[in-house]
């Protein structure tokens, strides 16, 4: 079936970059986009007049929240270390565990892709904490979260992450590491047969991706093979590094690298990667390695960083900076990181943070736009991806701009990124499929899916006291922003 849409304004693709159509028109069939522009010459099954909205390109989430919006748990409630927030030396004597059941860990997927789509996310690299779980993923329930992906009609790139090591804190405070490379290994494998099993299923909307977990909790010989299984099969690899502090003093101190100059050494330092969150790198002002080696080794290697502004923004962090990664020739995607899955917040706040970092020139909302669709597409090698324009993957939303917030709309994409959210998404279509329509993603009940989140977050918030230092009682940790008079 040939649809047509319409709208005020349509984000189409010019000489290599977006551009503005007042007007304009967008014209689908099957999973392809046919047409772009205005006053279509052809025959149409069904034509969609949005009005006072903007068609564009679905956003990519690099690294989009796959779970519950555990921040709730640890937000303004004091020193995170206090928190139950990392195994202490104790919970790690007695043994990991579980926080959910296998049924709601796959639950966490629904309700995560659900916010995704509503938020004009059509493509999304999922995360989920390794915290609440007794090791990382599983082969078998990365196979369940393809089966609601296809459902959905979400595209994403999926594998189980794994890991060859988590961080405990010790009794006396201080943070060190415990390495099991037999589950690194384990966790491995279990990737490499996601990938040959699940790699182009559902008409190529699911792809795999290799998802180690953060690059202090990995061992060489797990990346090692990481690497070799990575040059095999082509996949993305995606691994959070340079994120703190700690992170980086620590890889420093156990392989005598940076944790770019580790990721070189072991051949994973490639256009290939996509590295959330590339913030305390050689150089920066809190950690110990001097000079610009790391930033000379990110624009050598083609890697992607995922900038996430909208998490690290809450703790009082942010890159330094945005505009000047661009200048020195960094590529970026975006990222949500967190809750909500709003990338029209993360654009915004992201923009906001770079101007009060620095750089020249200082970047806008196109630059963030950009690496919110194109440079995104351009980290997972689709160039039939965060564009519209003939040939290219009918992934398409409709941003409303009809609402009193967003005021005098006189560009669509400075409305949005002044005064717009995910919330004013109204449509989406995912390969030609309408996965939204109304402001409801299809087929989603938002109340049920609430309910059943806020049941399920409490033996999130029960894990948390239990390996909180000294095992206090719950309300002592979590405490409400003011009084609750009985």
């Amino acid at each position: 079936m040939r649809t047509l849409l319409t709208a005020d304004w349509v984000v189409g693709f010019h000489k290599g970059d977006h551009a503005l159509i007042p007007n304009g028109e967008v014209v689908f069939s099957g999973q392809s986009i046919e047409y772009v522009g205005r006053n279509f010459p052809g025959e149409v099954d069904r034509r969609i007049d949005y009005g006072r909205a903007m068609i564009g390109p679905g956003f990519i989430d690099l690294d989009a929240l796959g779970d519950l919006d555990t921040e709730v748990l640890t937000f303004d409630n004091g020193p995170w270390r206090n928190l139950g927030r990392i195994w202490t030396e104790d919970a790690l004597r007695r043994g990991p565990q579980e926080a959910y059941t296998p049924e709601e860990e796959l639950f966490k997927y629904r309700y995560a892709f659900t916010q995704l789509i509503r938020n004009g996310i059509t493509t999304a690299l999922p995360i989920t904490s390794m915290l609440y779980r007794a090791w990382a993923e599983s082969y078998d329930e990365m196979a369940g979260v393809v089966a609601i992906a296809e459902e959905m009609g979400i595209r994403a790139y999926l594998g189980p992450c794994y890991m060859s090591g988590m961080t405990y804190q010790r009794a006396d405070g201080s943070l060190a590491q415990h390495w099991d490379e037999a589950k690194g290994m384990a966790g491995l494998d279990d990737a490499a047969r996601f990938i040959a099993d699940f790699d182009g299923t559902a008409q190529g909307r699911i792809r795999a991706f290799l998802a180690p977990d953060r690059i202090e909790t990995q061992l060489p010989g797990v990346l090692a093979r990481t690497a070799a299984l990575q040059k095999e099969t082509g996949v993305p690899m995606r691994l959070h590094c340079c994120q703190s502090v700690y992170e980086f003093e620590t890889v420093l101190s156990l392989r005598d690298h940076t944790p770019f100059g580790w990721l070189e050494s072991l051949g994973l330092l490639t256009e290939r990667a996509i590295l959330p969150h590339g913030i305390y790198i050689s150089g920066h002002p809190q950690v110990s390695a001097k000079g610009d080696a790391d930033m000379r080794r990110l624009v050598a290697s083609g890697a992607t960083v995922a900038h996430c502004p909208v998490v690290f923004g809450r703790d009082g962090e942010a890159l330094s900076s945005f505009a000047s990664y661009i200048a020195a020739g960094v590529r970026f995607g975006m990222g949500t990181d967190t809750h909500p899955a709003d990338m029209v917040e993360n654009i915004r706040l992201g923009r906001m943070l770079s101007h009060l970092m620095g750089g020249t020139p200082p970047a806008t909302a196109a630059d963030f736009y950009r690496a919110a669709t194109l440079r995104g597409a351009e980290a997972l090698g689709r160039s039939d991806l965060g564009r519209l324009e003939n040939g290219v993957r009918a992934d398409i939303t409709v941003f409303d701009l009809s609402g009193f917030h967003l005021g005098q709309v006189l560009d669509p994409i400075k409305a949005m990124a002044l005064a717009g959210s995910g919330r004013d998404f109204c449509a989406s279509f995912i390969d030609g499929r309408e996965v939204m329509a109304d402001f409801a993603v299809i087929g989603s009940d938002p109340t049920a899916l609430t309910e059943a989140a806020n049941r399920q977050i409490l033996k999130a918030r029960a894990i948390h006291a239990d390996r909180a230092p000294g095992r206090p009682a719950t309300e002592t940790i979590f405490r409400p922003a003011f009084q609750i008079l009985n």
